[in-house]
């Protein structure tokens, strides 16, 4: 990823499509902060013998976009800006890709759009390193290991949460959490920190 002098606009961030699925990653489920803390979203897989990235499919057949739903709206009803983006992010979930490359890809798109960042997404054509280790996220954002990634770009600050009061503030949730409890003014957030 390459940050723009002004960290947001225009910034080129390229994505791997030539990686292999890796399990327990941050490529099929994020956090959320509910009343009850912390809570992972989960986009269940259909396991196969083709497990490259932009084969995977997702798993239909599970209610788990119901859930989901669900968890947003118990989570983020009271928030200032869900109302804002519930039903757009909803239709884009309903249309139901087949592959969670293109689901992926899409809320990526949808949350570029509404936070205001200018990204030019690039996927990558072979699996190589990249020119800077320091430019490879690849292997560093990992559920599994703790990440400095927010802070190492600045963005470590807190904003506004809407169970702050009972949790404090929660880092390393989706950016989801920031854009229904910021709305517009999350490029404030992410671009003057």
């Amino acid at each position: 990823m390459t940050l723009s002098p002004d960290r947001v606009s225009p910034s080129v961030a390229h994505l791997e499509a030539c990686e292999n699925y890796r399990k327990q990653s941050y490529r099929n489920r994020c956090y959320i902060l509910a009343g009850d803390g912390r809570q992972m979203l989960q986009v269940p897989v259909v396991h196969a013998e083709d497990m490259s990235i932009k084969n995977v499919r997702v798993d239909w057949s599970t209610p788990w976009l119901l859930r989901t739903e669900r968890a947003l709206d118990t989570a983020y009803y009271n928030s200032a800006y869900f109302e804002y983006y519930r039903d757009e992010l909803y239709a884009l979930l309903e249309e139901r890709p087949e592959r969670l490359w293109d689901l992926n890809l899409k809320t990526l798109r949808f949350l570029l759009e509404k936070t205001g960042i200018a990204c030019n997404l690039r996927e990558t054509s072979d699996f190589a390193a990249l020119d800077s280790a320091s430019d490879d996220y690849r292997f560093r954002i990992d559920p599994k290991h703790p990440d400095s990634i927010l802070r190492d770009l600045g963005l470590g600050k807190a904003y506004y949460q809407v169970f702050a009061e009972r949790f404090g503030f929660i880092p390393g949730l989706s950016a989801l959490d920031l854009l229904f409890n910021e709305g517009p003014d999350s490029i404030l957030w992410l671009k003057y920190i």
